[in-house]
């Protein structure tokens, strides 16, 4: 059966979501659908060094707690690849030569329309942005081996569900998981 949306309202919004109810009927029945809906794209970015090292930032989550994750953000609405380039150099300090694009992903796709694009940056340069890091809440810029970072997930070290995804993404591009 497909779902039905008889009405919806928004409930709240600002400039970076917009939250939804919505009077639907699915599977079960009559109900109520909140949704959570991002403003723009978010931008992943597996920046790996010439030594096979993974880019990560450490910060503090107001929603979480600590968390290690890959340099990420939103788009505020520009081409993906040059959020993506964006966000390296302003989270992490890191340029890039070289860039794929390693495909597109939705997080929380039961409760959320919010797409992600996930790319690979290679031929890294490392500049002075600690200015931006400070502003962006990163408390340090760490460099993991890729098998490393992915012990650290399989050990609850990493817990952050986009950052565990593009990991895959690169991982399946670089021919980790055959």
């Amino acid at each position: 059966m497909a779902w039905t949306t008889r009405a919806t309202r928004t409930v709240y919004e600002n400039p970076w979501i917009n939250v939804r109810e919505d009077d639907v009927t699915g599977p079960h029945g009559d109900g109520i659908y909140g949704v959570v809906r991002m403003q723009n794209p978010a931008v992943f970015v597996v920046a790996l060094d010439d030594d096979e090292r993974v880019c990560f930032v450490e910060l503090e989550r107001y929603t979480t707690g600590r968390s290690l994750e890959i340099p990420a953000g939103g788009s505020d609405g520009e081409d993906p690849l040059l959020a993506a380039r964006r966000e390296l150099l302003e989270e992490a300090g890191v340029t890039a030569s070289e860039w794929h694009d390693l495909g597109a992903m939705n997080a929380l796709n039961g409760i959320a329309e919010a797409p992600e694009h996930v790319f690979l940056a290679r031929g890294l340069s490392m500049t002075d942005a600690t200015a931006s890091q400070s502003e962006e809440g990163i408390d340090a810029v760490r460099w993991i081996p890729f098998a490393e970072a992915l012990a650290l997930i399989a050990g609850g070290g990493i817990t952050d569900g986009e950052t565990i995804a593009a990991l895959a993404f690169a991982g399946i591009r670089l021919g980790r998981f055959r």
